[in-house]
């Protein structure tokens, strides 16, 4: 996903032509002179610093931002879609509305709140235009083109080496949990995503999907409960993983 030569264009602030050449360069570290020192200086700001300078023109901010989080949010888009193709588009158009809405940015609260939050309407407006579709099957392949180059949602799940025995057992426990959590209601399934799979707080993903903290404790405590009966019978088999 070479996001950021695709959108070499798009990620010029319109700001950038009025931004001056030192504040561009950032500040340096004394005996660090150059602009390469001031992306170093940039990279050790927190996200919401970065957006408010990318606000100001600082393209290189904005650079900063989508690599720190373009890994992590595509995979939220990915376990949420369960399409590799479709979770690319959403990615693209994700960071595409964080370039329309920097004007509108205000630091009151985390930017990954504000970016998870933008990821999460966008996979939830998806799913409701695809529900009259028959849901994909986990060991299709994840995109259209040439199956001997497609992977399936069992390859988002990264793998050790093992032998032949204990690969089929853990590819059989993948299997399960994906179903599992496939299985989940959309609410219920988003709030288990951000929690399990960013490590978010439960006021993050209150503040991500617009309800009650409290809200968001039930639907996870739902969640586990539920997955705890689908998964409990494959207990035994966990215990022959290594």
């Amino acid at each position: 996903m070479l996001l950021l030569d695709r959108w070499g264009t798009v990620m010029a602030h319109p700001k950038t032509a009025n931004f001056p050449e030192h504040a561009r360069r950032s500040e340096t570290r004394e005996g660090h002179p150059g602009p390469e020192a001031g992306t170093l200086t940039l990279r050790d700001e927190a996200d919401e610093a970065l957006m408010l300078l990318y606000q100001q023109g600082e393209v290189r901010a904005f650079e900063i931002l989508l690599t720190r989080h373009r890994r992590p949010v595509f995979n939220f888009i990915l376990r949420f879609v369960r399409s590799r193709e479709l979770a690319e588009d959403l990615l693209q158009e994700t960071f595409l509305r964080v370039i329309k809405g920097a004007e509108n940015y205000r630091r009151k609260a985390k930017f990954t709140t504000w970016l998870y939050t933008i990821a999460r309407n966008l996979c939830v407006d998806q799913s409701r235009r695809a529900k009259h579709r028959r849901a994909q099957s986990l060991d299709a392949p994840l995109s259209k083109g040439d199956a001997g180059n497609s992977g399936t949602l069992l390859d988002v799940v990264p793998g050790t080496e093992m032998g032949s025995d204990r690969k089929a057992v853990s590819q059989q426990l993948h299997q399960t949990l994906h179903k599992a959590i496939s299985s989940l209601s959309e609410e219920q399934r988003e709030v288990f995503l951000m929690r399990e799979f960013l490590d978010m707080p439960f006021k993050q993903i209150s503040d991500v999907v617009g309800v009650p903290e409290n809200t968001v404790k039930s639907r996870m405590r739902y969640a586990l409960e539920k997955l705890r009966l689908e998964l409990d019978e494959y207990k035994d088999l966990a215990k022959a993983l290594p």
